[in-house]
């Protein structure tokens, strides 16, 4: 790994279940969704549902593992849901999963097939190393509102990622920033896949990420770690 990647004490002593799997992809080659990503996406539904058996997400015991640490730092999880279950909702949902781009589209589908948190950042754009830390609710968070660039700030507490430069998703795994998020254009990526407990399932995840990267980009240099 060439990126410097942290979680603070603070973190670990609030979710000390917390776990993480990175995955560093160099020489990647993205563009729009195609009909093989699209068919991910929903195999990926198919099998949520399977794994679910007809209960809603926030029932399966990893999604409640995250609900709780959400609550420990004062986020309302049924009002800011984690990543994987507000993906999961949407697979089950009637519209289906959002197809983004072909490098979003291949870590969406694992995040719902295996239920856990997976992001994406472009390396090229993150500044200096990954931090996962407790806001001061000073740092910068700039994002978008009606199409034009504004700056937010976490609560004081909250439990963010971030860089140098300021913080790249909030509340975990909840909302990235449109600054480091891959377009068509990323060659250089880094994945998040997050989990809570020992029984996440990550490396089987991770395995999976690994390989859909190896397929749709030949000759990309993609480490696990």
């Amino acid at each position: 790994m060439t990126i410097d990647l942290t979680v603070s004490d603070e973190v670990r002593a609030l979710a000390p279940g917390f776990t993480h799997v990175v995955i560093e992809a160099r020489g990647l080659v993205n563009g729009p969704s195609t009909d093989a990503t699209a068919a991910l996406l929903d195999d990926a539904a198919r099998r949520l549902a399977a794994r679910l058996g007809g209960r809603a997400p926030h029932e399966d015991p990893h999604m409640a593992a995250w609900r709780a640490a959400y609550t420990a730092f004062g986020a309302k999880p049924s009002r800011t849901r984690n990543s994987a279950e507000a993906l999961a909702r949407r697979a089950l949902a009637d519209g289906g999963l959002p197809r983004i781009n072909a490098l979003v589209d291949l870590y969406n589908a694992v995040s719902v097939a295996h239920l856990i948190p997976v992001g994406g950042e472009d390396l090229d754009l993150i500044k200096g190393g990954m931090r996962l830390v407790r806001a001061t609710g000073d740092e910068d968070f700039v994002t978008a509102a009606a199409g034009e660039r504004t700056v937010e700030h976490p609560d004081a507490g909250e439990i963010v990622w971030c860089d140098d430069e300021g913080v790249t998703c909030r509340r975990w795994n909840w909302r990235q920033g449109p600054r480091t998020r891959l377009t068509e254009e990323s060659v250089n990526a880094i994945f998040l896949l997050e989990g809570m407990g020992p029984d996440a399932g990550l490396e089987a995840a991770g395995a999976e990420l690994a390989e859909l990267l190896e397929k749709v980009s030949p000759g990309a240099q993609v480490a696990v770690g």
